[in-house]
This record gives C-alpha cells, sequence and structure tokens, in this order.
C-alpha cells in the first residue's frame, strides 16, 4: 500500500529513472533556506544552510546536487573532547605508491578538524586540514527521523613508496598526538616502487550484521595491500529498487562504517556502486551520498558524477572499478547515464594497462554478474556493453557481486567454456578466455542456485554438464539459458583472496574463503610466455 509523505510511491518508482526520483524527493521533502545568521545562531551547519566562512558549508537549495564541501572549522555544537571520531576508512589515490585518502566521521560538528601523520607513532607532527562533507537526509519514512551526518577527508599526496605511515584524526579538543589518544593511531603502508609479491582480497554485498564481521576478520588476517568492495556496499536502501516500500536509513552507514574501521583503518577499502548504492535523495544520478562518504581515485571519465569509476596499478596489477548500474538491463534507475562515455574511457585505459611493461594481470570489478546462475542471474547489459572490451584487451579477472553467493565460471571464451578451469586448475587468458567470479557472500542474506542444482566447490564436488539460468535483456525480460560453464558454487559467506606474484613467470593464485577460514575454491592464473610477452590483444 502506498503511504502519503514516505518514499516514493510503488507505481512511481518503477518507471522513474534516477534523475526523476532525486527529483521526486527534493520536491517533496524539502526544507526552507537557512539564513548564514541562523545557522551561526544555531550552532550546526546542515545540507541546508547557506555557506558562510568558519561552516560545515551545505547546499544554498534544497534542490542542489549535494553539499558542497568545507575545509575550515564548523560552530561545534558539543565540547570537541567529548566528540570521538569513528569509521576511518583509506583509499588508494591514483597512484598508490605515493598516494593515500583517508575518511573518517564525527557524530557532530567539529571545529578544525585534520589529520596528523609520521613515520613513527610518537613523531605525529605533520598536521593536514580535512576537509568536511556534510550530509542531511530528512526523514524519507515516517519511522525514521531526519539524520546529519559529517564526513571528513584528508589527502596524503608525495609520500614514500613502500613505506609505514602512522596517522591520528581529531579536532579542537581531541588531539591524537595526546598520550591519553595513542590507542586512536592507525596505520598504512604505501605500495613499493617496484613489483613484488602480494595479497589482495575482495568481495561484494555485504551490509551489517555478524557474517559481515567476521568477513572482515578473515580479510585483516590475509594482511591484504587492499580490499576491493564490489558494490552494495551497507543497505541503507533496504532494497535497492526505489519503491516506496524500501526504507532508507541513513544511520546504517553510522553502523556499516563503524563495523569496518577494525580493517579499513588499515587496508585501503576499494568501493564502486551496486543497486543498493544509488540514493536519490542526496543527487540526480544517487552518487552524492557516495561522494560525501569515500574518496577515490580521481582519474576515472568523471570522478565528480561517476564515483565508483576509476583505476589504479599496485606492483604488476592494473585494477578497473566499473559502474554497472550505468549499462544494466535489469535495474535501469541510472541506465546510459554517462552517455558511453564510461565505455569509451574503459576501452581507453584497459589499452593503456596492457601497453604497460610493469602490468602482469588487469583485474576488473564492478557489481552486476556478467555470468552467474544464481537469483540475479546474468546480465545482458553488462554483456552488450563491455564483453568485448575484455577480451580485447585480455582482461585476467573479473569479479562480480550481486548474487548473494559464490559462484566461478570456467574460462569463458565467445560465451563458450574456453577451457575448464576444476578446482585447483590453472588458465592463460591469453589463450583461454576469462574467468569470472562472483563474490557476493560477503554479509547480506544468502541466496541459492535452482532447483536440483547441487553446491559444487573444494572438497564436495558435485560436476554438473548445464544449467538452466538466464540473462537479462534490453526489455528487461529474463531470456532462458543453458549453460556449461558454472564450474564452481557454494551458498555460505566467503571472501576472495588473490596472491600475486612476479618474476620470470608472473602467476595469481585464487582462493575463496568461508566464513569458517575454510578454502572452498582455488586456482591460477598464468599468462603464456616469460615476462615481457605481453599476449597483444588478440581476440578471444
Amino acid at each position: 500500500m502506498d503511504t502519503p509523505d514516505v518514499g516514493i510511491p510503488k507505481q512511481l518508482a518503477q518507471r522513474l529513472s534516477m534523475p526523476e526520483q532525486h527529483e521526486y524527493l527534493r520536491a517533496k521533502h524539502a526544507r526552507p533556506k537557512v539564513s548564514r545568521r541562523g545557522a551561526l545562531i544555531g550552532g550546526l551547519a546542515t545540507a541546508g544552510a547557506a555557506g558562510g566562512a568558519g561552516l560545515l558549508v551545505g547546499s544554498g537549495s534544497a534542490a542542489a546536487a549535494s553539499p558542497a564541501p568545507a575545509t575550515s572549522g564548523a560552530t561545534a555544537k558539543v565540547d570537541g573532547s567529548l566528540v570521538a571520531p569513528f569509521g576511518r576508512h583509506l583509499a588508494f589515490g591514483a597512484d598508490p605508491t605515493t598516494q593515500m585518502r583517508i575518511s573518517w566521521q564525527v557524530p557532530f560538528a567539529v571545529k578544525q578538524p585534520y589529520v596528523r601523520i609520521g613515520t613513527t607513532p610518537w613523531e605525529l607532527s605533520r598536521k593536514i586540514e580535512a576537509e568536511v562533507r556534510p550530509l542531511h537526509t530528512p526523514a524519507l519514512s515516517k519511522k525514521l527521523p531526519e539524520v546529519e551526518q559529517y564526513y571528513l577527508h584528508a589527502a596524503f599526496d608525495h609520500l614514500k613508496p613502500g613505506t609505514t605511515y602512522y596517522y591520528g584524526v581529531g579536532h579542537e579538543g581531541f588531539d591524537p598526538a595526546a598520550p591519553e589518544r595513542m590507542g586512536t593511531i592507525g596505520t598504512f603502508r604505501t605500495a613499493p616502487a617496484k613489483p613484488e609479491k602480494f595479497v589482495f582480497t575482495a568481495f561484494g554485498d555485504q551490509g551489517v550484521s555478524y557474517h559481515a564481521l567476521a568477513n572482515d576478520q578473515l580479510i585483516l588476517g590475509q594482511n591484504p595491500s587492499f580490499h576491493l568492495h564490489a558494490g552494495d556496499i551497507c543497505y541503507a536502501d533496504s532494497s535497492g529498487l526505489g519503491k516506496e516500500s524500501d526504507t532508507y536509513d541513513a544511520r546504517v552507514w553510522d553502523t556499516f562504517l563503524a563495523q569496518t574501521e577494525s580493517v579499513a583503518k588499515s587496508v585501503p577499502w576499494m568501493v564502486t556502486t551496486g543497486n543498493h548504492d544509488m540514493e536519490a535523495w542526496y543527487s540526480p544520478n544517487g552518487y552524492g551520498g557516495q561522494s560525501a562518504r569515500w574518496s577515490l581515485p580521481e582519474n576515472g571519465f568523471d570522478p565528480e558524477n561517476a564515483p565508483g569509476v576509476y583505476s589504479f596499478r599496485y606492483g604488476s596489477v592494473g585494477v578497473v572499478a566499473l559502474d554497472a548500474n550505468d549499462v544494466s538491463y535489469e535495474i535501469p534507475a541510472n541506465k546510459g547515464y554517462t552517455d558511453g562515455k564510461q565505455t569509451a574511457w574503459l576501452d581507453k585505459r584497459l589499452a593503456e594497462l596492457r601497453a604497460d611493461a610493469d602490468v602482469d594481470f588487469i583485474v576488473v570489478f564492478f557489481h552486476h554478474c556478467m555470468y552467474s546462475t544464481s537469483t540475479h542471474a546474468s546480465d545482458g547489459g553488462v554483456r552488450d556493453a563491455w564483453l568485448e572490451l575484455f577480451t580485447k584487451h585480455q582482461v585476467d579477472l573479473v569479479i562480480n557481486g550481486h548474487n548473494h553467493v559464490y559462484e566461478r565460471t570456467d574460462a569463458v571464451k565467445n560465451g563458450e567454456v574456453g577451457r575448464p578451469v576444476p578446482v585447483g586448475g590453472s588458465t592463460d587468458p591469453t589463450r583461454d578466455g576469462i574467468v569470472y567470479v562472483t563474490a557476493g557472500g560477503a554479509g547480506k542474506e544468502l541466496y541459492g542456485f535452482g532447483p536440483g542444482v547441487k553446491d559444487s566447490y573444494e572438497g564436495h564436488v558435485n560436476d554438473r554438464e548445464s544449467i538452466v539460468t538466464f540473462h537479462w535483456t534490453k526489455l528487461r525480460l529474463p531470456d532462458p539459458d543453458t549453460v556449461e560453464w558454472s564450474r564452481v558454487r557454494y551458498t555460505g559467506y566467503s571472501f576472495l583472496a588473490v596472491e600475486v606474484e612476479t618474476g620470470a613467470k608472473p602467476r595469481m593464485t585464487v582462493s575463496a574463503l568461508a566464513e569458517s577460514g575454510e578454502r572452498i575454491d582455488h586456482f591460477e592464473v598464468v599468462r603464456g610466455g616469460q615476462r615481457g610477452d605481453r599476449g597483444g590483444s588478440a581476440a578471444q
């Protein structure tokens, strides 16, 4: 049943694009403008306040795209000594050898937020002013209150490669270098100047749960150099469809960032956007909230409007993050919002990475599945937009989320099995095709596979010749498929751990680990020839 003054009515949400949903919500929940004098008297700047020096500056209109950042201190509502920062999370800049971004949150407006940094925990002499990105969320449901959130960000450039740094976040009244605050000091390590052996981890569809927290702790035990999150980050938007039945609770982000802090304060948490991460209130494309909460590499085609599209190179691996909402046939709220610019950028970036003599492997991650047989199955939109480019530039590994399971394909070539890759097997992308991994078991409620389709994983192999599934078409209809490429299936919580080795014969050893720590899958990706034989851009 549609309820007045709550969210977007179901009959509208089914036909509205993300910009239309944004316009609808902004018109429905518009607040009167707050004068600069009123904001000063109130002592708390919000997204509806007119900007001025000394404030957490927000947009001047309810219809503005997103809150404007401020770098100066805010008029604080409470004593800063009583406000503890939380939710620290790191991200690389475009160059992981010299750039790191630190983000965190405070529950109230504070004065003069900053970061201290140094190469030892007792010498945090360098002090960098933080940027404030406030968010105002109205009561989009009768059961939820208005929410004011304050996200802080600092960018570190010109760091030394392969170096461990210590940092502390603070503000007026809360100095992380004070003896009583030393327990709040965090640490990170920049990427090495020359490629060397390392591990990275990945998953999608995390949310807030005991299982999500357990996965975080297992990931920390892998000592990864970075982590890839393939979208559907916290599920503040419960359905991801913009329906009236959605419960959008901005406070879930507070809980999520607090949950993730134990890992993300030391492991760069590289995210991209899923369908649940489109939050229509904040901006016409739904990404204003993401831009406020995350500082990601700004080397995509349009970092202001597509923050989840970027790339970086860590050692011998080139990593590319994409926004599949732009091309999805299944959930078209943002379909076509880049007008083809993301795909053009992708073609250029993959070509650059494949031509880089220091890059052995290319890993691409995004949310919607290119090849999966679970609940959402495969999205024909991502296939139509990007499969040809992945083949042309010989991408080595594709990581997706969306389906809340672990599923791994054989090497797929021209839409069919190019080479079977059983558990413990090996594949060469220059010859066999590409392996696609759905790693959506990060913490949300689990999905399953079709009737009669059993799990098949290390120690419990149940191979099948074929599986009946489907893919989404341009008409947003499921088109039945019978496929042979589904090799490993597991309906438990899990994540990926990828060990990268350099040298004369580079290799990636890809493992999937269950919540229990048990390994459920592993395989190798080894490119043909010796180092320096790049394989070209042959058709697959």
